[in-house]
């Protein structure tokens, strides 16, 4: 009796970490999102990609900052183009994808090297990001970015 009470354990245990495994592979939408957010990343640092930002994004893009400023798509792409604010590395961690039919909700750890108009500086911050699948490509909608206190 110990023995078949064994089996049928380590059965379930064995198609538990399966099904764990199977769930754990992205779906071909979140993998699409995840690239679009990495070809956002690429776009933002220099030299900037104006052609790319403007394919990426969404013609009604709600970008927000840290700081409370809230962008639209064609201040957003400005600020990076004029050297306003410049991103010299940006490296994503931490981050999840939650697609639900044509939205996919991106959250992610940011941090960056910066030269804002020449004054170097690092920023680690917090991002939500709503991405809406148009046309079959995947474009910016909004984003949202926060400040938190980093671990010592």
């Amino acid at each position: 009796m110990f023995r078949k009470w064994m089996y049928l354990c380590s059965a379930m245990a064995c198609s538990m970490v399966i099904a764990q495994g199977a769930a754990a592979a992205p779906t071909a939408d979140e993998q699409a999102v995840a690239t679009a957010v990495e070809k956002l990343r690429a776009a933002m640092t220099s030299p900037i990609d104006r052609a790319s930002l403007e394919q990426l994004v969404d013609n009604h893009l709600s970008y927000g900052h840290s700081n409370g400023v809230v962008q639209t798509k064609a201040e957003f792409i400005g600020q990076l183009v004029s050297g306003e604010s410049t991103f010299v590395s940006i490296t994503l961690s931490d981050q999840t994808v939650n697609v639900q039919q044509d939205v996919a909700v991106v959250r992610h750890t940011l941090t960056a090297a910066t030269n804002d108009s020449g004054k170097p500086g690092n920023v680690s911050i917090k991002i939500l990001m709503v991405w809406k699948k148009t046309g079959g490509q995947w474009h910016l909608l909004a984003r949202q970015a926060v400040r938190f206190a980093a671990p010592t």
